[in-house]
């Protein structure tokens, strides 16, 4: 099964630790997404831009319109996620407290439903 793994970001808890500590983070996430990518659970991990560069996007009436998103208001966002395919639930879960973000922020684990067909 397809799990997406929502890494949330807060603003001022990624501000508290040190750029050596950030340094052992993202070295401790490219080991562990190297062995998720080589045992073929990770289907891929991606950055997102920092969450000013975010649109939100509406159509009412077919008139399109485009505000910034997230909402000001909103202390965490979204910093990255990955897909990964398990075999189990409680896999996803052992990945999710592996990742080096946990001990930062949180990590949202969210089943996949079904996946757009690639033949049309």
């Amino acid at each position: 099964m397809k799990y997406m793994l929502l890494i949330w970001g807060n603003e001022a808890k990624w501000n508290s630790i040190s750029p050596e500590e950030f340094g052992v983070l993202v070295k401790e996430t490219d080991a562990l997404n190297a062995e998720l990518f080589a045992s073929g659970e990770m289907i891929g991990a991606y950055g997102v831009n920092h969450e000013t560069e975010a649109k939100f996007v509406t159509v009412k009436d077919g008139v399109r319109t485009v505000t910034d998103g997230p909402y000001l208001e909103a202390k965490e966002y979204i910093g990255s996620f990955s897909i990964i395919d398990v075999d189990s639930y409680e896999r996803a879960l052992e990945i999710a407290a592996l990742n080096p973000a946990s001990r930062i922020g949180g990590i949202e684990i969210v089943p996949m439903m079904h996946e757009a067909a690639h033949e049309m």
